[in-house]
């Protein structure tokens, strides 16, 4: 019987014990520094601050373990690499713990000394026990009795690759005991330190006499590693069949499954389940107070805009979303109503290089309508856009739909995600971006790239820009 292999984020719960445990004794030090010992007995005994905040430490060490996976790789990083892991750790830590003080309306009768001091030995304190406990971890890998045994099958050409791959890795779970060349008799020979120790009519019978748990097969004929994986799950053995070389493949890859089809989906950026969440529940919050914002707004915007410009206070357009959808997009009116029809006349002085228009002082803004977008004021309704899920915070900004039907084949790129609010090119300068191309680049660039923490860097860019007044003009 083979135990799969596990992918939940809980399967580190010793670490995630470990990691605990290291910030509860964190703050013990940082109490006995501060207070000299007197932990619960002096310090406002009834009102269970401190008691609170241990709670709150375990709370966040399991929430940030479960929203941000932290462990994946932990046994093969260096000691830079984990101190670096175990700063932002206890950087989240941190956050989650203020957050509760100042919601609670604690944080005027916690020390900040006692926080600080806390954070400081957390970091101590966590970073050593997780060295301590991966070499334990480590000596328990190279400790071949403990791992199942693998033989691998493979033809002449494929067999060096497969070695180095699987035979030279540290830290798995299974040992490498030889290898089985189909295509040539080899046996006897070694090839990277494995012994061949088989051919296609002898590899039976060495499993037969041998302690064989896994066999691993990579060739070329599919029917015929179908047929071999058939009879030797018959003996017993755990069969993995390569499906295929991934070393050419992008780096974003995982296994599907459709129908009775096993494939190998690749993509320009793969996001987990719980990013894809986290995203999605920023953007929720986010559009809420943007609308309440939005609201407020529109209580002084709205006579402004009827006055300057009668017509409606709101603009809206069709615009297209991820992938070529089509969507409604929201704005406050800064134009004259008629600024689509003199939007052609005006081509000629369009300052973009590319699929965009945009021009300096143009006539097609009403006076308050200058003021309204400096300072992307007129953005504010598309906070709808996000709450119902057609934009969301940061993405690429949404092209109309007569430049997306003269877009070329790589322009689509740009498309592949959600369209936002704000985004990469917009906190780059984008009022001194003249080339569409360059757009196309950054937006393409922060797709590749997207991470939760990309996304709220891009926000906090975007207030200073929109404070600065360096918005669109």
């Amino acid at each position: 019987m083979y135990k799969k292999k596990k992918k939940f984020w809980a399967k580190h719960w010793d670490i995630i014990t470990l990691d605990t445990l290291a910030s509860l004794l964190a703050l013990f030090v940082a109490l006995f520094f501060r207070f000299d010992m007197v932990l619960f007995v002096d310090i406002m005994p009834h009102e269970y601050i401190f008691e609170n905040i241990l709670i709150m430490i375990i709370f966040a060490s399991i929430l940030n373990a479960a929203l941000r996976d932290p462990y994946t790789g932990i046994v093969h990083r260096n000691k830079w690499q984990e101190l670096k892991a175990v700063v932002i750790h206890s950087f989240v830590n941190l956050a989650g713990v203020l957050i509760f003080l100042y919601a609670f309306r604690y944080s005027n009768r916690v020390s900040r000394v006692v926080i600080f001091t806390w954070f400081a030995c957390m970091i101590v304190i966590m970073f050593a026990f997780r060295i301590i406990f991966k070499r334990f971890i480590r000596f328990r890998k190279h400790d071949d009795s403990l791992k199942s045994t693998m033989l691998i099958i493979a033809d002449s050409d494929t067999i060096s690759h497969c070695l180095g791959q699987l035979a030279s890795s540290e830290y798995v779970e299974y040992k490498v005991i030889g290898c089985c060349i189909v295509d040539k008799d080899w046996v006897g020979k070694k090839i990277q330190g494995v012994p061949v120790v088989g051919n296609c009519d002898s590899i039976f019978e060495y499993i037969r006499t041998h302690v064989v748990d896994e066999v691993f097969i990579d060739g070329k004929n599919r029917y015929s590693e179908e047929l071999l994986a058939e009879r030797l799950t018959d003996l017993g053995c755990t069969v993995h069949i390569s499906l295929i070389h991934t070393e050419h493949l992008m780096k974003n890859r995982t296994i599907e499954y459709y129908g009775d089809y096993i494939t190998m989906t690749t993509s320009m950026h793969m996001a987990t389940n719980r990013e894809a969440f986290c995203k999605r529940m920023l953007d929720i919050i986010g559009s809420l107070v943007g609308l309440i914002i939005c609201a407020i707004a529109f209580i002084f915007l709205a006579p402004i805009i009827k006055i300057q410009a009668p017509g409606p206070v709101f603009f809206s357009q069709t615009r297209i979303g991820k992938n070529g959808r089509r969507f409604k997009f929201y704005k406050f009116r800064s134009m004259y109503t008629d600024a689509e029809e003199r939007k052609k006349e005006l081509m000629d002085q369009n300052e973009m290089n590319g699929l965009m228009f945009k021009m300096e002082n143009d006539p097609r803004i009403f006076p308050a309508g200058h003021f309204i977008r400096k300072y992307s004021i007129d953005e504010l309704p598309q906070f709808w856009n996000v709450l119902i899920g057609d934009m969301s915070l940061v993405g690429t900004r949404p092209p109309t739909e007569n430049e997306f039907v003269q877009y070329e084949l790589h322009h689509k790129a740009r498309l592949a995600s959600r369209p936002g609010l704000t985004g990469m090119w917009q906190v780059s300068g984008r009022s001194d971006i003249k080339d569409f191309e360059q757009v196309v680049a950054l937006d393409t660039e922060y797709i590749k790239n997207w991470s939760l923490g990309l996304d709220l860097q891009i926000l906090f860019k975007t207030v200073a820009v929109v404070l600065k007044g360096s918005g669109s003009k």
